[in-house]
């Protein structure tokens, strides 16, 4: 059944068609009976035929099947052919031209049409029963082309509200799918930063200390056992921060999740300072202010930044350079100044995007900053070395 339900659905003309020969047949009879002479009963049968064709062909041309019923009916009036079974096809228009929602004087003109056929006829065809019978007739005839306008009229409205409810899930559904995909890309950019601060700060500390080791090996051997431990737990460290990335990239895991330590935050800098100075570089850390809660988005881009600004002294600051860590609580604000005494970066390394892929760390680190709605300037210091500044704002911590 709902085959064929579908059936007609594709093919609404073939069930136009079918009711217009069934309405031609009904009114074939009325015309026989109705009308004796060969020339009023031909142009009863063509005003008949031509009426069954508006509704074979409402669906297809309403507009122009409407100006057609129009001229019909005029030609009634104009040659004496009575109302008859066929008429049924104006209600028919006019219901198809309004439904279907097409050019607003369509519409119009179906109404005023129809409010009028009916005085229009009586006053031609006029019935028995005087003034009053005359009146309630054209009241009561007129009642069916207008209800056939309302019905029309309020299908119409029908279709566009569901169709705007259609356009709008649709529109929805596709900002749904834009904002997800947003939301990837922001959290696979975030865990690169992560992995990148991780692996470049523990690796560069894991090969100072191996360096180091290789170099006192035999000449002191207690050096190079403290540094094969510094190593050791370098690496354990970042093995546990991989294993909190990763960890963010699995679903169902939250059982797991005791084993993957917090994200660092300003509290831990003492302890990055202090592992940096037991991989061979002299940072000179302090703090000015208040400590106070920070929200977590602040804490952990000022771990980042102090981590990431250290891994580049020991990287391009040559040999013998020291550094310096200043926090600086204000009232509205997180200060970050970092500052080392090397021979500096080259400048496609802290130029906005890098260059040839280089440079991701200060990528990162004004990616952080922008984040949290923070100002980041980094360059040569006047004097020699590197400095990195930051101001992160501070809001109330949730």
């Amino acid at each position: 059944m709902q085959r064929f339900y579908d059936f007609l659905r594709r093919h609404p003309t073939g069930v136009d068609s079918f009711w217009a020969v069934m309405l031609f047949g009904f009114s074939m009879l009325w015309t026989v009976q109705n009308f004796s002479g060969v020339a009023p009963r031909l142009v009863a049968i063509a005003t008949v035929l031509l009426l069954s064709l508006t509704v074979a062909l409402r669906r297809r041309a309403p507009e122009k099947m409407l100006l057609l019923v129009v001229a019909l009916g005029i030609l009634q009036v104009v040659l004496d052919v009575r109302i008859n079974p066929a008429d049924f096809a104006m209600l028919v228009v006019i219901y198809t031209v309004t439904a279907e929602g097409g050019p607003r004087w369509a519409s119009q003109l179906a109404l005023i049409g129809g409010v009028c056929a009916t005085p229009i006829s009586q006053v031609r065809w006029p019935t028995s029963g005087g003034t009053a019978g005359l009146v309630f007739f054209t009241v009561v005839m007129s009642v069916p082309f207008v209800l056939a306008w309302v019905l029309g009229d309020s299908i119409r409205t029908r279709r566009a509200y569901f169709d705007q409810l259609e356009e709008r899930a649709t529109r929805l559904e596709k900002e749904r799918e834009a904002q997800a995909k947003v939301a990837v890309a922001a959290e696979r950019a975030r865990i690169a930063r992560e992995l990148h601060d991780v692996v470049a700060h523990n690796v560069s500390v894991m090969i100072v200390q191996a360096d180091g080791a290789a170099y006192v090996l035999d000449a002191a051997p207690g050096q190079a056992k403290e540094a094969l431990e510094t190593i050791s737990t370098t690496g354990r460290q970042a093995l546990a921060e991989m294993r909190r990335l990763l960890g963010v990239l699995r679903t169902g895991d939250s059982e797991e999740s005791g084993e993957y330590v917090p994200q660092p935050d300003v509290g831990q800098i003492e302890d990055l300072v202090e592992k940096v100075r037991t991989a061979g570089l002299a940072v000179d850390f302090k703090i000015e202010g208040t400590p106070r809660q920070l929200p977590s988005g602040v804490e952990l881009t000022a771990y980042r930044i102090v981590q990431e600004a250290l891994t580049n002294s020991r990287k391009h600051g040559g040999p013998d350079v020291g550094a310096s860590v200043r926090l600086v609580y204000f009232d509205d604000g997180l200060g970050l100044l970092v500052e080392d005494d090397g021979r500096g970066a080259a400048h496609e390394l802290y130029e906005d995007g890098g260059a040839d892929g280089r440079g991701h760390g200060m990528i990162g680190m004004r990616e952080r900053v922008g984040m949290v709605g923070g100002t980041l300037d980094a360059g040569p210091r006047p004097g020699g070395g590197f400095r990195i500044s930051a101001l992160l704002p501070l809001k109330p911590a949730n």
